[in-house]
């Protein structure tokens, strides 16, 4: 049998509180922020008031030197010796509600959790306003462990008085339901520790195999936590960041129709810039102040990596140059990030246009126009769809040999050449473009090509990117994907299967309300009544081929992939304009 990695401990709730106070557990980390709704809390108490088990808690011994605040209370008295790995969110809900302290939520926003009890039918319910008015319920259980226990019994005592009698029997069974929630504080909790010993990548392995939910911890995980112990700061600015990014406003902030990033995401943008780095994997030992060759750690080395990502996390936060990289998908012809098949395309494009602004001083208008053409081109072949991490390694390490602004510009329009071949433009993405897919890279670099050609929505006067501002809001979307071989009319002619009906070529982007008079007529019934509309350059633009509503459908969707291709190549030419 290999070597046992953990050892069993066991804890009641008070002990893990008070650990959790004296900085000895660290909490919050991998799974911040909190993510069980009110009612699971409820049944986590409500289980444990009735006596059943509730699971165990796996915890890390991290092996850290001391001299560093621990992770989530206000007391800094030392580096946590203990990290959650495995029921992080039984632990935040046993400290939110036994210390009455907040939350952080998903969108980032803090919150207290009320958990109410009804000693005289003992049961536990989330406070609502029904609830603070029922006499039968204390609406807050948090108090008794705050040191009011005596009060808040005497107070919920006299309260219940005011609506109904209360004999002296009924008052002790009352206390003694009372006493039963608030011996909770010794509720029995199986520990399970591993050893410092224990690498980051064992650890991620034995959450998974022993997690029913099946959750995976990355790299990113794993690093988030290490700043919550040596730079809760700079994890703050990140999930600050975010939550800003969410929420329209008039001032100025991250806010945006593009992206809403998550804190892991935005770290790996600062670990790209500051360290030149997609892979995670020695990311976390770096800062850990660990050298590669010994194996050894050291304070001083773990202060050099954290000064490294402090100065990079800075400056992809900085508002300046986030608003201004936002310009660059704009430029590109994409309009919102339901245009974009890859966030991490996205954020990766953001790392090169920090890292060609900060360490290449590129000025702005062109550092704009070269990124614009490398995200179209990144967002077209879906680069950074497979393997993401590796391509990137690959694209940050040939700019190791690059000597300055100029020569970062043109080795990145060096790629974006040598991936977008004549054969490519001729071929590839012709055949890429015979999908049924409803969100496919192609499609979307069709669209962004139309707002780049300043395209008419077809027989519209309206311009395509006019219609698919983000910032327009209706009950029904102003343009709409029409088939221009429409559904009902395939079905007559024994075309039913959806991914025969729904090729993106049979796809045109039209205003709603003509959408609608069309119907299932063929188009040899429905074209004649627009084709006043339709100018030579409208039907380039909508890559319809002459005489089109006579076609064969089949014979239609070859020759239209063709004339879409060349309208995504025409669009992007004009990136070079």
């Amino acid at each position: 049998m290999s070597e046992i990695l953990f050892k069993e401990i066991g804890y009641t709730v008070e002990k893990l509180n008070s650990e959790i106070e004296s900085g000895e557990i660290g909490l919050p980390d991998i799974q911040r922020p909190f993510k069980w709704r009110n009612p699971k809390v409820r049944d986590l108490f409500d289980s444990m008031y009735r006596g059943f088990p509730v699971g165990y808690l796996l915890f890390w011994a991290n092996g850290l030197p001391d001299g560093h605040r621990q992770i989530g209370t206000d007391a800094k008295q030392r580096v946590p010796r203990l990290l959650i790995v495995d029921g992080q969110q039984r632990l935040t809900s046993l400290y939110a509600v036994i210390k009455g302290a907040e939350v952080v939520r998903e969108n980032y926003r803090k919150e207290r959790i009320f958990i109410a009890f009804s000693p005289k039918d003992e049961v536990l319910r989330v406070t609502d306003a029904a609830v603070r008015n029922n006499a039968e319920f204390i609406p807050d259980i948090s108090v008794l462990w705050r040191g009011r226990r005596e009060t808040t019994v005497k107070d919920y005592l006299d309260r219940l008085r005011t609506r109904r009698p209360v004999d002296e029997e009924e008052e002790n069974r009352l206390r003694e339901a009372i006493d039963r929630l608030y011996d909770l504080r010794s509720y029995p909790f199986r520990v399970l520790e591993l050893s410092s010993d224990v690498n980051e990548e064992d650890v991620a392995e034995v959450f998974v195999r022993i997690n029913s939910m099946g959750i995976t911890l990355n790299q990113a995980d794993f690093i988030l936590t290490l700043m919550s112990v040596f730079w809760d700061e700079g994890r703050t600015d990140l999930e600050t960041f975010c939550r800003l990014s969410r929420e329209p406003t008039t001032a100025a902030s991250p806010f945006n129709y593009f992206i809403w990033p998550d804190p892991d995401q935005l770290l790996r943008v600062g670990v790209g810039l500051g360290f030149r780095r997609a892979r995670l994997e020695h990311v976390y030992s770096i800062l850990r102040g660990k050298d590669m060759e010994t194996g050894e750690f050291s304070d001083e080395r773990r202060d050099q990596q954290f000064a490294i990502l402090r100065e990079a996390q800075a400056y992809a936060l900085n508002l300046e140059n986030w608003q201004g990289f936002l310009k660059v998908p704009l430029r590109a012809g994409y309009r919102s990030g339901a245009m974009i098949t890859s966030q991490v395309g996205l954020l990766y494009t953001y790392v090169l246009f920090l890292i060609g602004k900060r360490d290449f001083r590129v000025d702005d208008f062109t550092l704009r126009n070269v990124l614009a053409r490398w995200f179209f081109m990144t967002a077209l072949t879906g680069r950074y769809s497979e393997s993401p991490e590796s391509r990137m390694e690959q694209d940050l390490a040939v700019l190791r040999d690059v000597p300055d602004g100029a020569g970062f510009a043109a080795l990145l329009d060096s790629i974006v050449r040598d991936t977008l071949t004549e054969d490519y433009w001729n071929i590839t993405l012709p055949n890429e473009l015979g999908t049924s897919a409803s969100r496919t890279p192609s499609l979307f670099a069709y669209h962004a090509a139309l707002n780049l050609l300043e395209a008419r929505v077809l027989f519209s006067k309206m311009k395509v990117s006019e219609l698919l501002d983000p910032a327009s809001k209706a009950n029904r979307a102003a343009l709409e994907r029409h088939h221009l071989f429409p559904r009902g009319y395939l079905a007559k002619i024994g075309i039913a299967d959806t991914r025969d009906v729904n090729q993106i070529a049979n796809f045109a982007l039209l205003e709603w309300p003509d959408n609608v008079h069309i119907g299932d007529q063929s188009p040899a019934e429905y074209y004649p009544r627009y084709a006043g509309r339709l100018s030579k350059e409208m039907s380039y633009w909508h890559a319809l081929p002459r005489s089109w509503e006579k076609m064969t459908y089949h014979d239609f969707l070859a020759e239209r992939r063709k004339r879409m291709a060349l309208v995504i190549r025409d669009g992007f030419a004009r990136l070079w304009q």
